[in-house]
């Protein structure tokens, strides 16, 4: 397979990837920590419940931040054919600017906006690109 095609195919499948496993991880938090009378689709309500939520809703989010990242960036760096960690940390950019979007939206207590930007993202994806390099030997 052509270097650029699969490099795109990296970058395809590491963002898909990771996206996947980020919103199976939100569900299963609405699951496994149901808001009482939210519906979890309804965002501005979302919104404006957030600041008043305990810790134990904030974990499955952080999860799925960090997994779908780390997820996405072993994939993307596994599949792209040079240059392995720099695709794995594009990925974690690519989730970095949705989470700073979504935390923007979505206003959280600053202590979660604070963890989730500073640990479920450049780490998980720099992790995610450690592996993949041991993947690719």
């Amino acid at each position: 397979m052509k270097p650029i095609l699969r490099n795109i195919l990296a970058v395809l499948f590491g963002w898909l990837s990771g996206s996947i496993i980020n919103m199976g991880l939100i569900k299963t938090g609405h699951l496994v920590f149901p808001i009482k009378d939210l519906d979890p689709n309804d965002m501005e309500a979302l919104a404006r419940v957030m600041p008043t939520l305990d810790f134990k809703y904030f974990i499955f989010p952080f999860l799925a931040h960090a997994l779908g990242t780390l997820a996405g960036a072993i994939l993307a760096g596994w599949i792209a054919s040079s240059q392995k960690m720099k695709f794995s940390m594009g990925i974690g950019m690519l989730f970095l600017l949705g989470g700073i979007w979504a935390n923007y939206m979505i206003k959280g207590p600053i202590w979660f906006t604070i963890t989730d930007i500073a640990l479920a993202y450049l780490p998980m994806a720099w992790i995610g690109g450690k592996i993949a390099q041991k993947l690719s030997k």
